[in-house]
């Protein structure tokens, strides 16, 4: 099994954070982003998107992390990841599409914009269209509903952390990276320090020291 990868990708750590927990073997394969290694012919004959994460297991090759946490959950069957319940797989799935809408459009494409000067969401990176205040606001209205849906819960979707909880956890714990704070969302605060106490956690740079990547 072999995972295209790049390190400082929170959809590429996604992936990694759930193999992790799976406790799986795989080959780890670097795409350089900032040197727009994605979008050469080498790797847009893996992947045409021209994306991380893409996981190659055996004949398979899939890409998007959500469809990839998917996959692997299936494919090992663990449920405890995913669900059998289809009234749980529901709750899950609302959380992976919260988490390429809102979270995507603004705390990810936030950090893309302070830390990495470049606005991603599959644009050139000398693309200057994405207005940091929308992505700003976006993140903040995110932030708020997250907030207000975890002051009565411990987990996104289910009694148990699910691939909805890794869906959000990234670009939400790494917030700070795009200039959004998190101590107005305690809740938000309370549960990436219980997402970060899992076995297995593995942290990404960013976390512990949101400018590592500033001036």
């Amino acid at each position: 099994m072999k995972l295209y990868n790049y390190e400082e990708s929170g959809n590429s750590y996604k992936v990694r954070l759930l193999l992790a927990f799976l406790q799986l073997d795989y080959e780890k394969i670097d795409v350089d982003l900032m040197r727009d290694e994605q979008h050469q012919p080498a790797f847009l004959a893996v992947n045409p998107r021209g994306e991380v994460p893409a996981l190659l297991d055996g004949a398979e090759l899939i890409s998007d992390s959500s469809a990839i946490m998917l996959y692997l959950c299936a494919r090992h069957r663990r449920h405890d990841w995913w669900s059998a319940d289809p009234a749980e797989q529901a709750h899950i799935m609302e959380w992976l599409a919260f988490a390429a809408s809102w979270v995507q459009y603004g705390v990810f494409t936030a950090r893309a914009l302070v830390s990495f000067g470049i606005s991603a969401n599959g644009l050139p990176h000398g693309y200057r269209g994405d207005s940091l205040e929308a992505a700003t606001l976006r993140g903040q209205h995110s932030l708020r509903i997250l907030d207000g849906h975890l002051k009565s819960r411990e987990w996104l979707a289910c009694g148990r952390p699910t691939i909805g909880d890794i869906a959000v956890f990234p670009y939400v714990a790494l917030a700070p990276m795009g200039r959004i704070e998190l101590t107005p969302y305690p809740a938000v605060c309370a549960w990436i320090e219980r997402f970060k106490r899992l076995p297995g956690f593995a942290p990404i740079a960013g976390l512990d020291n949101p400018n590592y990547r500033m001036p």
